[in-house]
């Protein structure tokens, strides 16, 4: 999570929401992929940390599967990349903050609980959550 923290700060000094995530795949400990935002920049609004390390990962790994890979993110994933870790099968699920306004885990849509999920990874929320909460609400604070 002290990765996904640290890209999430780079991210927010870059002018982007302070979002980080990291894949880790879990059979040798070893780091796959690491983003922050970056919506702002490349003018794409699917461009979330999480959508951007999966397509990382899957292409260090060469699948569209990730079933040996944990997926580390300083903000509860919404519900675009709720589906996509859905659809790459993460294994496990560590977020810092919760999102209850975009949230698409813990909150609104709850995309692991519906019926139409292809698969649901181990969750675990709350994860360094004062620290990824603070970042978010010194970035915003600046913006208003």
């Amino acid at each position: 999570m002290e990765i996904a923290l640290n890209t999430a700060e780079l991210a927010g000094r870059r002018g982007e929401v302070p979002v980080g995530a990291v894949i880790v795949e879990v059979t040798t400990g070893r780091v796959i992929a690491n983003s922050g935002n970056q919506m702002v920049g490349r003018h794409d609004p699917t461009a979330h940390a999480e959508m951007l390390a999966i397509r990382a990962a899957g292409n260090m790994v060469g699948s569209q599967r990730l079933v040996d890979c944990d997926l580390y993110v300083t903000l509860e994933p919404c519900p675009m990349c709720a589906a996509a870790m859905s659809l790459a099968r993460i294994r496990r699920l560590y977020f810092g903050a919760y999102d209850p306004k975009g949230g698409g885990v813990e909150h609104g849509a709850r995309i692991f609980d519906q019926s139409s999920c292809f698969h649901k990874p181990e969750i675990y929320g709350g994860l360094e959550e004062i620290t990824a909460a603070g970042l978010l609400k010194k970035f915003f604070e600046t913006k208003r």
